[in-house]
């Protein structure tokens, strides 16, 4: 294969590699991060230990027990205070974890059977278990009025029915593209690199784009943050929902700061050992040999 023929095709391989660097990450995440649920539980399992979360769960559920119990105005804010108090204080027991973790593992399930499925109905979870488990709880502890937390109609919709076929579409394409995509990325770098005619520069020219790459998927995860959480509706926690979103997200940051590491060494290896042989090959050269000067004749 010819030289001119060599230098495009060695170009457009190595740019296609980079540009499926943060697509194949995101999709290998989403397979084997989000829909794998042993390490999906892994993932959430912590956040029942955090405080933003707890104090959203605390306020949610002192407001469900307010709307059930008839206090006068003057006890209203003492009251509220007090249980407000009691139900933070059961989110650091193991029960809220146990039941934080059932909750989030049923939710999963059902997310998963509903893609997987081609049942149009809403995907809906019932709370009324992990609710049950917590009235116990309080009841236990002589929290004022926890026999009136409601139990019954604890479902809430997770999916709904218009949004399943989109979601279905997108979870298929992800379960193909988890294994293909880096294959493909790591196949078109290393033909690029073999076709090039100066191989140094093409490995320099993979590690910057695969580094580009990482570092706009980093912004990408910013940018999905501070989107998700504009269109929460007013009355969801903010900080509650960015630490379920960090959660979810920190082993992708993390791959994409180690790729970006990992693009910038070998993009500064191939470089720093293009200076050296050219160093060397400047150094091997022969001293050019000064021209003698003409011998003059004397009269």
């Amino acid at each position: 294969m010819s030289r001119r023929v060599r230098s495009p095709l060695s170009v457009v391989l190595v740019s296609l590699a980079c540009l499926l660097v943060p697509l194949g990450v995101l999709a290998m995440w989403a397979k084997y991060g989000i829909e794998d649920s042993a390490r999906y539980a892994a993932t959430t399992a912590p956040l029942a230990s955090d405080a933003e979360v707890q104090d959203a769960i605390a306020s949610a559920v002192t407001d469900g027990i307010m709307r059930e119990v008839h206090v006068g105005a003057p006890l209203q804010g003492s009251v509220h205070a007090f249980v407000h108090d009691a139900v933070r204080s059961f989110t650091g027991t193991e029960a809220f974890r146990s039941a934080w973790d059932t909750a989030n593992l049923s939710a999963h399930d059902a997310v998963m059977r509903a893609l997987r499925e081609d049942d149009d109905h809403p995907v809906t979870l019932d709370l009324a278990p992990a609710t049950e488990r917590m009235k116990r709880q309080l009841v236990d502890e002589h929290v004022p009025f926890a026999g009136r937390i409601p139990v019954s109609h604890t479902e809430i919709t997770l999916l709904q029915s218009k949004d399943l076929t989109e979601f279905r579409k997108g979870f298929h394409v992800l379960e193909v593209a988890g294994f293909w995509l880096p294959l493909a990325s790591a196949c078109f770098a290393l033909s690029g690199i073999l076709l090039s005619v100066s191989r140094r520069r093409a490995v320099l020219a993979t590690g910057l784009g695969t580094a580009l790459g990482a570092g706009l998927l980093a912004v990408a995860i910013a940018v999905g943050r501070r989107m998700t959480l504009a269109d929460l509706p007013p009355d969801v926690s903010h900080p509650a929902a960015g630490a379920v979103y960090d959660a979810l997200t920190e082993t992708l940051r993390l791959v994409s700061w180690v790729l970006m590491g990992v693009g910038l060494t070998v993009a500064l290896g191939a470089w720093l050992t293009g200076l050296y042989v050219r160093r060397r090959r400047g150094s091997a050269a022969p001293a050019p040999v000064p021209a003698e000067e003409p011998t003059q004749v004397r009269a």
